[in-house]
């Protein structure tokens, strides 16, 4: 068995670089298609999504432009509940087609908030692209969520931009805590 120790915490091998390479190479295909002829705004939740944002980007071919938000929500492994704006929106939304890409949806409170902030501008469209999808820790539904990498349990998971109090992000897999 794969197993990193990561501060306090022991963690087993989930996904293996190669299987999450290949399923974005499949979202960044369905993006190209859907998206033809379109010119969307990608904007990158900071800072779990910034491995998959530039691999993804990296397969994305229509024209398009790049932003960032950065929010805080977590402490720990645990949801804090609250949400805190580190770096906002961009404030030229309106009429465009956004794509907000999460490292993982989980509770849902998050991305709805950031949603939420992104149709107070009024755009022509929003989705969200997250590699990873929690169904079983749903609290909030998302239904711009069109674009989904991998669904997994409801276990806390590190790597690929994931993190543990700041630790693991640059793991090339991505692995789940052991209890």
């Amino acid at each position: 068995m794969n197993t990193i120790q990561i501060a306090d915490k022991k963690f087993e091998l989930l996904m293996e670089n190669e299987t999450i390479n290949k399923r974005i190479r499949l979202i960044g295909i369905q993006l190209n298609v859907d998206y033809e002829d379109r010119c969307p705004v990608f904007i990158g939740v900071l800072n779990g999504s910034f491995i998959f944002m530039g691999d993804l980007l990296k397969e994305i071919e229509v024209p398009c432009e790049v932003e960032f938000i950065k929010v805080s929500s977590y402490r720990g492994t645990e949801s804090i509940g609250t949400i805190k704006e580190v770096i906002g929106l961009p404030e030229n939304l309106g009429n465009r087609d956004v794509i907000i890409v999460e490292d993982i949806v989980d509770t849902g409170i998050t991305i709805k908030h950031i949603i939420d902030q992104v149709y107070l501008q009024k755009p022509a469209s929003v989705k969200v692209c997250s590699l990873l999808y929690k169904p079983a820790a749903l609290r909030a539904p998302v239904e711009e969520l069109q674009y989904t990498g991998f669904e997994i349990p409801n276990d806390f998971v590190v790597g690929y931009g994931l993190d543990y109090n700041g630790l693991g992000r640059n793991l090339k897999e991505i692995y789940r805590a052991i209890l």
